[in-house]
């Protein structure tokens, strides 16, 4: 049915517990950023609206809060590649060294320790961020790749449509797998080592695909029930506001059941997906016609090559 353990993935998950905290305590603080410049922004917006009106403030009150939330996300898109993505990084090195049977330091020591990985590995931040988005063109190219070669199989476009959902659902995943088979490959330049991870990936993709549409619907599932746990408390943040704004209330409890998600979920999803994706390419080599067609089809998987610096030489622009 599925090609991980789930006790396994507990096991990774708890034993890395240290960035558990963390990651809940970082998007904690990126919902609760959210959440204030939203509702700055729709209190600004409802007096700013009531004094040009002299009536109901709520179109005032709706710019102001879409204004609020679009600036706290500008924000944090910025400061993300040097706060929250070296944070995911790092769990996802130490869960895979665990994974092969590494040893990691015990307590708050492991998320220096599997950071200093992460940067040893990449030398830069920069570097790993542009590496990244790298990796996210050269899925798209392959979940494109996927249709094309099903489109003309009648019947199929339900089964494409499908597929592609959850691959795209799944693109947050997809290329942290990638990293951690980076990170593994110590003795190759991390663009190569990008490459070859895509297209095990790629040549892989009916059992990884099996094994995604059961972490995404239960990443669904669990995304659904801690929205219904939050909704209650954040519509009764909500009614502080003025009369009829009570509505951003679920707003917030999506922010907030994003934020819990990412820190306690998505480690889980990671940890099952590791797995599955070891136990497919474990004995393998990347198969040179996968190669081809992911060149052909992704600039980005083509500049996968040029992007990344050998391991001693100077960091080149990304």
């Amino acid at each position: 049915m599925w090609d991980f353990s789930i006790a396994t993935t507990l096991g990774l998950v708890l034993r890395t517990w240290p960035f558990v905290l963390l990651r809940l305590a970082v998007y904690s603080l990126i919902a609760a950023g959210f959440v204030f410049g939203t509702v700055l922004g729709l209190v600004i917006g409802w007096i700013v609206g009531n004094a040009l009106s002299g009536e109901s403030g709520l179109v005032g009150a709706t710019i102001g809060g879409l204004c609020g939330l679009g600036l706290v996300f500008g924000v944090l898109w910025w400061v993300r590649q040097y706060l929250v993505y070296l944070i995911k990084a790092g769990h996802v090195a130490a869960m895979d060294a665990l994974l092969r049977g590494g040893k990691l330091p015990s307590g708050l020591p492991q998320i220096a320790h599997a950071v200093a990985t992460v940067k040893a590995r990449f030398l830069e931040v920069n570097v790993l961020f542009g590496i990244d988005i790298l990796i996210r063109g050269g899925v798209h190219a392959l979940v494109g790749l996927l249709d094309i070669l099903t489109f003309w199989i009648p019947g199929f476009r339900a089964v494409n449509n499908l597929i592609n959902a959850v691959l795209t659902i799944a693109l947050g995943l997809v290329d942290e797998i990638v990293l951690a088979y980076i990170i593994r490959r110590e003795d190759e330049p991390p663009a190569d080592a990008a490459r070859d991870g895509l297209v095990l990936y790629a040549q892989n993709a009916g059992p990884l695909i099996r094994n995604a549409v059961w972490i995404v619907l239960f990443r669904l599932v669990a995304l659904a029930l801690i929205f219904l746990l939050v909704l209650g408390p954040a519509i009764a943040l909500a009614y502080a506001l003025p009369d009829g704004l009570a509505g951003a209330g679920v707003i917030f409890a999506a922010i907030f059941a994003w934020g819990l998600a990412a820190a306690l979920i998505e480690p889980l999803a990671i940890a099952a997906l590791l797995q599955a994706y070891d136990r497919a390419i474990r004995g393998q080599t990347p198969d040179p016609e996968w190669t081809a067609k992911l060149d052909e089809a992704s600039s980005a998987f083509r500049d996968l090559a040029r992007h990344a610096p050998v391991p001693g030489a100077a960091p080149q622009p990304t």
